[in-house]
């Protein structure tokens, strides 16, 4: 298998019935330049899914309209029945908190915190007390195999253990989706692997659908299926490149 998508660029996929989450024909303009040209995608429940492309070819925009942090100009995306792009900016980030977990290319945690207070911090926010929501943080922790770096701040590990505390904040929730844009762009090959070894039995162990951003056809192997993102337009494989780096 070459890992080269089948196909031609296409708006309207055919989505089947159960799809978790549903993009269709999204359009996105940042000033003078297009980001998204119709881009359509679907996600069903417990699936992973990689969006691969190359730099500015849309895949990271696409991603955001996805998880309503970007209103896309033309096109829909619904979640679970829920039309996104109609929200409220309130409704859209209660859905961030509960339903969608992040996990970015350098992690995102916050500095002056330590893993276990990162990792608790979501359920915090969502109203758990601090008790309750750092003993399912340090249950987290010891998943992705960093729970004893959960008193050390982000600054005094390395980039592969602050992703696994990434994934462990974003996981802490219970996420029906897990979004990560290149979580591993910032890692070399050893750590890649573990990273993504644990992320996706993590979500496959917790029924999570994952949307993965990435260039790295080795990481993009993990997916169920892919999606390639070429000048703001989708093409939809057959097959993904499961089973590649296992």
């Amino acid at each position: 298998m070459t890992g080269e998508p089948t196909g031609e660029p296409t708006g309207e996929p055919t989505v089947p019935e159960g799809a978790l989450l549903t993009a269709r024909g999204l359009h996105k303009r940042f000033g003078p330049t297009t980001a998204l040209r119709g881009a359509s995608l679907h996600v069903m429940p417990g699936e992973l899914v990689s969006v691969m492309g190359a730099s500015g070819s849309g895949k990271s925009t696409l991603l955001h309209c996805l998880a309503g942090i970007v209103r896309p100009d033309d096109g829909s995306v619904t979640f679970r029945g829920e039309e996104l792009t109609t929200l409220s900016d309130s409704r859209r980030s209660a859905l961030r908190r509960t339903d969608f977990g992040f996990v970015f290319q350098f992690g995102q945690l916050v500095p002056e915190l330590s893993c276990l207070e990162n990792v608790a911090l979501p359920l915090r926010l969502g109203g758990a007390r601090r008790r309750a929501a750092e003993r399912v943080a340090l249950e987290w922790l010891d998943r992705l195999e960093v729970a004893e770096l959960a008193r050390r701040r982000p600054d005094e590990m390395s980039g592969g253990q602050g992703q696994r505390v990434a994934i462990a904040r974003a996981m802490a929730t219970g996420p029906a989706v897990l979004f990560a844009d290149e979580p591993t762009g910032a890692l070399d090959s050893l750590q890649s692997e573990k990273v993504m070894s644990l992320l996706t039995a993590a979500a496959r162990e917790h029924g999570t659908a994952v949307v993965l951003v990435t260039h790295d056809l080795r990481v993009a192997a993990y997916a169920d299926r892919e999606v390639t993102v070429r000048d703001g337009r989708t093409v939809h494989a057959s097959s993904a490149l499961a089973g590649a780096w296992r």
